[in-house]
């Protein structure tokens, strides 16, 4: 009977009518649905009403109420060149970022992976510090530091303010891909008769050049948009968010909106030219 019982149970399961076993398997996937339902509604949604509001004819960016559709942002957008000139400083920053962190993280990268135990922790540790560090506290100290050579700020400390936390983030991203590699491959070249620097050239590089492009893209993200550290080294200088959190204060108006709207539209091309690139590569092979 017991035997019988069981069976019985076991076949309720299976039938359309367990309710239990239907919900059991459903529920999962609807909590995840609505999760990322949040997660990208919470990404999108901002840009969408920053877009939005770039059309619309009011003078302060929103939405509501809607009095009515233009173009003309895109028209003020132009004649500010208050706005370029902080867009061209930001990008020249950026890109000096990039040159400076670039080798720096990679450099220290190499020098991590290289070491062993605790001497490897503690390096880490320090190395990854500067992401833990306030960027009032970045900006504040470098100032200081530099004020007794007697520069008072400037593009130049910008750049190398940004420079000393960003190079952590392109160190990371360069240790996790050295994590993965076959240190034999350069052990066999080195055998071989090949020298440190062919080794590097031939073998490590090319191993290395996506995390180098990303940690390059993430750099440059990286400094467009910090404002902590470059508002207490910046001297007379503007940089874009700088320019921004300014007119925040005097009268912001939905040229900004048109900014970004068209800086979305470059991100956005340029992924989908990279990622066409990289599947037309892929067939290549």
């Amino acid at each position: 009977m017991t035997i019988a019982l069981d069976a019985g149970m076991q076949a309720g399961v299976r039938t359309p009518r367990g309710g239990t076993t239907a919900l059991a398997d459903w529920l999962p996937r609807l909590i995840f649905a609505a999760y990322m339902v949040l997660f990208f509604a919470y990404l999108f949604l901002p840009l969408l009403v920053m877009t939005a509001a770039t059309f619309n004819t009011s003078k302060f960016p929103t939405v509501t109420p809607w009095l009515g559709t233009t173009l003309g942002w895109f028209n003020a957008l132009w004649a500010d060149q208050a706005m370029w000139q902080a867009l061209r400083l930001s990008v020249f920053i950026g890109l000096c970022v990039i040159a400076i962190s670039l080798p720096v993280g990679t450099a220290a990268a190499l020098f991590l992976m290289s070491l062993q135990g605790k001497a490897r922790t503690f390096l880490y540790a320090v190395m990854v510090s500067p992401l833990l560090t306030p960027g009032v506290a970045i900006g504040i100290s470098t100032l200081i530091l530099w004020r007794q050579a007697g520069i008072g700020g400037g593009s130049f400390l910008i750049i190398l303010a940004q420079s000393s936390f960003i190079s952590a983030y392109v160190m990371l991203m360069v240790a996790a891909r050295l994590q993965r590699f076959d240190r034999t491959l350069e052990e066999a070249a080195v055998g071989l008769g090949a020298s440190r620097l062919m080794v590097f050239r031939r073998i490590l590089l090319p191993y290395l050049k996506l995390s180098l492009l990303a940690a390059m893209l993430i750099a440059f993200l990286q400094s467009f948009e910090n404002y902590n550290t470059t508002l207490f080294v910046r001297g007379t200088e503007t940089p874009l968010t700088v320019y921004i959190a300014t007119k925040v204060r005097t009268g912001l108006t939905p040229a900004v909106n048109a900014l970004g709207l068209i800086l979305i539209a470059l991100t956005i091309v340029a992924a989908v030219a990279m990622e066409l690139a990289k599947r037309r590569r892929g067939q290549a092979r």
